[in-house]
């Protein structure tokens, strides 16, 4: 089975695109990026779906918030901003993410469906609004809300 995802095929002209332009950052990202798409389709064995593609591109850009908070603090702004330059790079492949309000309210709905009322529900909670937004995210504002929804 050959057919790439969509998105995959995106980032393939995006990056022929970037290639011919001379974006070098561009080109240094999505290469990077359709290596780790490559690499992840060896170890599934198949080809990747769209989804599967948003996980790969979700997991590079939280590498490089990581990146982000190690640079600065050691001090090294310039290379924290490179890092933020290659993230909004990444985000063009993502779907819209949602704001603070409709991630608060669909915490409220797997609150109220699974009856979690204390901490230790926790990651009940985290795991149902994840896989219910997926992609749409940031797990950390998700963890930072039901953390304050759950005590």
């Amino acid at each position: 089975m050959n057919i790439m995802s969509k998105l995959e095929t995106q980032l393939k002209d995006d990056y022929k695109t970037a290639l011919k332009s001379k974006e070098e950052l561009t080109v240094s990202v999505l290469r990077m990026l359709m290596a780790d798409i490559k690499n992840a389709a060896i170890e599934k064995k198949d080809e990747l779906n769209d989804e599967e593609v948003t996980q790969a591109i979700n997991k590079a850009v939280k590498q490089r918030k990581d990146a982000i908070a190690s640079f600065k603090e050691g001090g090294r702004d310039e290379s924290a901003d490179k890092e933020q330059k290659e993230i909004e790079i990444l985000q063009k492949y993502l779907p819209e993410q949602l704001g603070e309000e409709e991630v608060v309210k669909a915490v409220d709905e797997v609150i109220k469906s699974t009856g979690a009322s204390s901490a230790a529900d926790f990651g009940k909670v985290m795991g149902a609004v994840m896989s219910k937004l997926k992609g749409q995210v940031d797990g950390e504002v998700v963890n930072k809300i039901v953390k304050d929804k759950l005590g």
